[in-house]
Order: structure tokens, then C-alpha cells, then sequence
């Protein structure tokens, strides 16, 4: 049985740690993914038999890690994606970039579109048919050896859009050569999705969940990253 690292779980969800390099659920490549490893843990866990219902509420890139709540009840799912369509979620990041921002602290308002043909997203103007708005807000928190540790709040949710945000102000992702190209240093994706806050679907009660990247792993061992957690 695959190792799952569960953060919390109850009769409505289940909040677990996403792995770098696995899908948040299936695809088209067919490869496991953490949707069937969630559904796995719970048919063992609980003994069920044939089918068990886990519901997706939101998707964090193949190469990203981080917190993701599933929903274990059709009820709790729908409320879920209702506080995902609604701004209800807050997600919070933590990235590593190449070169420092000049602004310490700024919010990036672009417009994007996806190209279906190779999933890639691209920064466009508003008046592009199709184009969707992309918001966050960075703070840079750490300097070091000229890559910078920032923390990001989404105030959008498009696909790819940390990593076309700040590819777009000149600073990729570390380890993001799709959108950094050469620039963006060799190495595993550093981004991480560290705090998840939302409404509990059933009892109400407002809920945050927060987990450390791999703090043993370049870029982020470089950084203090409890500390960016904590703050």
C-alpha cells in the first residue's frame, strides 16, 4: 500500500500531503496518482467494498508539492468546489526564484491563455479571445546565493500561473525550465503548496492546514523554510 501522508481526515475529507512528480488525479499518461492513492487508503482503511467515492476539489501541477483536500461524500465535494469558485480557499506557496525581485513585496495582474495542443499557458492581452485574469500577490522573505525564497497568495487559480507570473517579471521558478528556459537552473520544480485555509463543508468551522517542502532538498535547504512556514 502506498505510504500516504495524511495531515487530517473525518467522515467529510481528507487532507493529505501531495508528493512532487505525482498527478493530483488521472490522466492521460495513465500513471498512478494521488486521487487513486487517497481511494486505495480508504478502502483498506475502512475495509470497503467495491467502490469508494473520493471527490476532487482542486489540482496542484504534476511537479508541484504541497497540501490538497479531497472530499470523501458527494455533499462535502460540491460545498468544497463551491468555496473554490467562490474565493473561499486560500492558498498560500512557497517558491524559490532565480534573481531577486526588485520589488520585495508586489501584486501581478496579467492575463493568460492555455494552449490545449501543449499545455502550455501564456501571458496575453485582455483583449485576446479567451484570455482568463491572473492575480497573486509575492513577498520575497530570504536572499541567497542569488535565488530568492518568496511566499505567494493566489487570488486566481489558473493553470501554471506562479510559474508564468513570475517567469513573465523575469524570474522563473527554480528548476522550471518549461517556462524559464536555461535561465530557470536545472533542478527540481521549487514550488510548494505549504497552507490550504477553507470552510469545513459540514461543521462550518474555519480549518487551515500547513506543511514544510522538503527542507533536505536543494534549492529549499538553503533557506530557512520552518520559518517561512511559521510566519
Amino acid at each position: 500500500m502506498d505510504e500516504l501522508t495524511v495531515l487530517y481526515e473525518d467522515n467529510h475529507m481528507i487532507v493529505v500531503m501531495k508528493p512532487q512528480g505525482i498527478a493530483s488525479c488521472g490522466d492521460e499518461s495513465g500513471d498512478d496518482n494521488l486521487l487513486e492513492q487517497v481511494r486505495r487508503y480508504i478502502k483498506v482503511k475502512y475495509e470497503k467494498p467495491g467502490n469508494v467515492f473520493v471527490g476532487l476539489v482542486h489540482r496542484l501541477d504534476r511537479p508541484t508539492g504541497g497540501v490538497m483536500v479531497y472530499a470523501k461524500t458527494s455533499k462535502a465535494a460540491g460545498r468544497l468546489s463551491e468555496q473554490m469558485r467562490s474565493g473561499d480557499f486560500e492558498k498560500k506557496y512557497l517558491a524559490v526564484l532565480v534573481g531577486v525581485p526588485k520589488e520585495p513585496r508586489a501584486t501581478l495582474v496579467n492575463y493568460v491563455k492555455k494552449n490545449p495542443v501543449n499545455n502550455m499557458v501564456y501571458l496575453c492581452p485582455q483583449t485576446t479571445d479567451g484570455a482568463k485574469l491572473a492575480s497573486l500577490e509575492y513577498e520575497t522573505l530570504e536572499e541567497k546565493g542569488g535565488c530568492a525564497l518568496v511566499r505567494v497568495k493566489l487570488h486566481t487559480g489558473r493553470t501554471h500561473q506562479i510559474r508564468v507570473q513570475m517567469a513573465g517579471v523575469g524570474h522563473p521558478v527554480y528548476g522550471d525550465m518549461r517556462y524559464g528556459g536555461e535561465s530557470a537552473k536545472k533542478g527540481g520544480l521549487a514550488l510548494w503548496a505549504y497552507s490550504l485555509a477553507f470552510t469545513h463543508p459540514v461543521t462550518k468551522e474555519r480549518m487551515r492546514f500547513m506543511v514544510e517542502p522538503p527542507a533536505d532538498l536543494l534549492p529549499w535547504k538553503h533557506f530557512d523554510v520552518r520559518k517561512a512556514v511559521e510566519l
